[in-house]
């Protein structure tokens, strides 16, 4: 099967290099018209300029797609919003987005400025939300969308001096997971990307063989996959280097214990025990936990089983 997306229309943010350049390029080759949309500053998110999304588009063009430039930032919502409504006069509909703007201020929390944290959740974190809120009502009228969002292992799995990064990382998991309860009834899917790839971010980091394997092309097809009409919807899918995986966030079955004056010594005292991950559980939203913790004291929607 080939994977196509003629007549769709795909915003890809931060696509100006890296990782959005190789997913609009991948989605453009495969018949999407696309919006690269970059603002085009530096790795920190200071200054700001359109060469990097022209570039991309004279690339899609050159290959016989189709494609418009767009430097407006995501942390800017007027300006999102300006850039869906010249999407929409162009081309009449938005069917794809894939959040992937991003900077990073990596410091270790004692060292971290307040501003710096404050300036990656507003890039990732709100970048999304504002992205996301301007094309929700077009999908939901649709019928149709296509949401990544683009998380990490730094947040999934956490990681040294990078508290700001990690933190709108998973906060972009919880809001997968609430877009994804509230827009199934209208075919709208949403799914997050934790993706390993050579880019400004990590060129630094690794090795040159290393680095060609986990060049930003080996993360694309999962994007890919993930705005297809077939797409799943609430998965987190890691992709790197030719591997593929998914994250669940998971809940063990635990322990139960009864309120009493020593409640909180057996919480410690079978720390390993409610710890353990045998027949691990995959609540399907927030009301899951309650009915786990409500059959292990007997009780079904407030009532004691007889």
């Amino acid at each position: 099967m080939t994977l196509r997306f003629d007549n769709r229309v795909a915003i890809v943010t931060g696509a100006g290099g890296g990782l959005g350049r190789a997913h609009a390029l991948a989605l453009a080759a495969r018949g999407a018209k696309v919006v690269v949309n970059d603002f085009g500053g530096a790795l920190d998110g200071t200054g700001g300029a359109a060469t990097p999304a022209q570039k991309v588009v004279a690339e899609i063009e050159a290959a016989g797609g189709e494609a418009i430039a767009n430097a407006a930032s995501v942390t800017d919502f007027a300006a999102v919003e300006a850039m869906v409504a010249e999407v929409q006069a162009r081309w009449g509909r938005i069917d794809i987005l894939v959040n992937n703007a991003g900077i990073l201020r990596d410091k270790t929390f004692a060292k971290m400025e307040i501003a710096d944290f404050r300036a990656v959740i507003e890039v990732h974190l709100m970048g999304a939300v504002h992205c996301c809120k301007a094309v929700w009502e077009i999908m939901r009228q649709q019928n149709y969308g296509r949401i990544v969002l683009t998380s990490s292992s730094s947040g999934l799995f956490g990681n040294f001096g990078q508290s700001n990064y990690a933190a709108a990382k998973m906060g972009l998991v919880g809001l997968m997971n609430a877009l994804g309860l509230e827009g199934a009834k209208y075919n709208v899917h949403v799914n997050c990307l934790a993706p390993t790839a050579a880019t400004r971010m990590t060129d630094t980091l690794f090795p040159p063989d290393v680095l060609e394997a986990m060049k930003p092309e080996a993360v694309s097809p999962a994007v890919l996959a993930m705005v297809h009409e077939d797409a799943p919807n609430r998965a987190i899918i890691n992709a790197g280097a030719g591997g593929f995986e998914r994250t669940y966030v998971a809940m063990t079955q635990g322990i139960y214990v009864p309120l009493g004056p020593d409640t909180a010594d057996q919480v410690v005292a079978r720390f390993d025990e409610l710890s353990n991950r045998d027949n691990d559980v995959l609540p399907q939203n927030a009301g899951g936990q309650g009915g786990v913790e409500l059959a292990k004291a007997g009780l079904k929607s407030g009532t004691r089983k007889s």
